[in-house]
């Protein structure tokens, strides 16, 4: 195990003002836990407070140049920026649409446990629907929907055009939601 690299707050100044591959290091060395510290009680998720972490030294080392000991310590400097990469990252569109699926993922495996159920379209009927329809719409839903290929896949492996797909994709569905109206 490598020996963890301590400067004082004014040598890593210097080395970080100097753009010295040290400074990058003893940042890390100094600041990783505290200030994962500080991201992990933002952003829950470990994954997540890991990349923030990443952002935040990277953030860190290119606007170094705005950093002023007047105005405060470096630390205090630091896990103002980790705070608010944290408060964006929770605040980011991503990081909702993400949180909105795991959350219905884990709640659907969660049922799936208590339920001991298992997803079988055969046992709802849907495949004995299919079988109603039209050959060439038959075999474009097999593909995307029970063999799990895209839409780009199903037009290769039938030899036929992407818009064709999708148009006979559409009046199959169109055709299965008359089963249910």
């Amino acid at each position: 195990m490598s020996k963890k690299i301590k400067l004082s707050e004014e040598e890593l100044v210097l080395a970080l003002r100097n753009r010295e591959k040290i400074a990058v290091e003893a940042l890390y060395d100094m600041y990783s836990a505290s200030l994962f510290g500080v991201i992990s009680r933002i952003v829950i998720d470990e994954a997540t407070s890991e990349d923030v972490l990443q952002e935040t030294f990277v953030k860190i080392w290119h606007s170094f140049p705005s950093y002023s000991a007047d105005k405060g310590r470096l630390f205090t400097w630091m896990v103002n920026i980790a705070r608010n990469l944290s408060i964006d990252k929770l605040r980011s569109k991503d990081f909702k649409n993400h949180s909105k699926n795991q959350e219905l993922e884990n709640n659907v495996t969660f049922i799936d446990e208590q339920r001991n159920t298992v997803y079988k379209p055969e046992l709802m009927g849907i495949k004995d629907l299919v079988q109603k329809l039209k050959p060439e719409q038959k075999s474009i839903l097999d593909l995307v929907y029970f063999k799990g290929y895209t839409h780009v896949e199903a037009a290769d492996e039938l030899g036929i055009p992407l818009g064709t797909i999708k148009t006979r994709l559409r009046m199959a569905i169109i055709e299965l939601r008359k089963n249910f109206n």
